[in-house]
């Protein structure tokens, strides 16, 4: 048995929740020492570049939380043309949605309609469409922007387990972005539906969206989100964060030619948000707004919550 294996195995009888809840109590601590020791430790463990931080200085961050999900300048990650990526992170999987089902890892596929929480009308849409896969390691910066501008329609909050998102796991637990909490997000856009799945996993402590705050942990069931103004966001601005590392999955209704990607031979690729990942056929150069990186949540509508049936 390999040690891959062996770590997703392991992960199957841990209180997967209460691990997770008591990081985030641990990564909300404002005592000052213990804050400044993890902020610290982190930095030099992960060699984080703060000169590229709005706020450099470590010491200033009121939580781990805080630094966690630090703001970056406004040139430290210039928006491309076409159909930017997401986040900082790994491009793990990326193609065509072959009949209803994505590419987890070697070996391993999934249903978009597991995905999208069994949802058969909503995975109708991405039956011949393309995905890709981001995964956000501790390291990475952790807001998560819009790879095209998009009304939002829909937000789902889906409960499950907390199986860490790691390559090794990916490999091992079948199904795992789809058995995992995680937040759907759907967007209309120029291209056809999208829809934005972040991904909840061990030790991460919450997931934000710009427009209704802390979105998880939530109860146990299904919850369904409507919202009282429609929320448009402009592509390249901040949708949501995540407090530690997760993925984020992305389904697109309509084919998209990862023209960027050519000759990397399907391996993962080393991405950055606002990257060029491809685009749709036909899909014209639109520079995004300068300022749209930095989109605040205070300047977005409110939300109110139905639990779903």
């Amino acid at each position: 048995m390999t040690l891959a294996k062996l770590f997703a195995l392991i992960q199957y009888p841990i209180p997967q929740h209460l691990l997770s809840r008591l990081v985030g109590r641990l990564a909300d601590c404002r005592i000052g020492w213990l804050k400044n020791l993890l902020i610290r430790a982190f930095i030099k463990h992960f060699n984080v570049d703060m000169s590229q931080a709005v706020e450099s200085d470590p010491g200033v961050y009121p939580s781990f939380n805080a630094f966690f999900t630090r703001a970056l300048t406004a040139d430290a990650r210039p928006l491309e043309d076409g159909l930017l990526c997401p986040a900082d992170g790994t491009l793990s999987q990326w193609g065509a949605i072959d009949r209803g089902r994505l590419v987890q890892a070697k070996g391993h596929r999934f249903s978009v309609s597991e995905l999208l929480g069994g949802d058969p009308l909503s995975a109708a849409r991405y039956q011949d469409g393309s995905f890709a896969t981001v995964y956000l390691s501790p390291k990475d910066y952790h807001r998560v922007h819009m790879p095209l501008a998009g009304t939002l329609t829909e937000m789902v909050y889906v409960p499950g387990r907390l199986f860490s998102v790691n390559d090794a796991t990916t490999r091992h637990v079948p199904g795992l972005f789809a058995r995992n909490e995680r937040l759907i997000c759907h967007f209309d856009t120029e291209q056809g539906p999208m829809v934005m799945v972040l991904v909840g996993a061990m030790i991460v402590a919450a997931i934000e969206t710009v427009w209704a705050g802390q979105v998880t942990p939530q109860s146990g069931r299904v919850e369904r989100i409507r919202f009282d103004r429609p929320v448009q966001l402009e592509k390249g601005a901040e949708m949501g964060r995540f407090k530690l590392g997760s993925t984020v999955v992305m389904a697109f209704a309509e084919k998209v030619d990862f023209d960027a990607l050519h000759g990397k031979g399907g391996n993962a690729v080393a991405v950055r948000m606002g990257q060029r990942l491809g685009a749709h056929p036909g899909q014209q150069a639109t520079p995004a707004p300068e300022d749209a990186s930095e989109a605040k949540a205070e300047d977005q509508p409110g939300a109110a919550t139905d639990d779903a049936e």
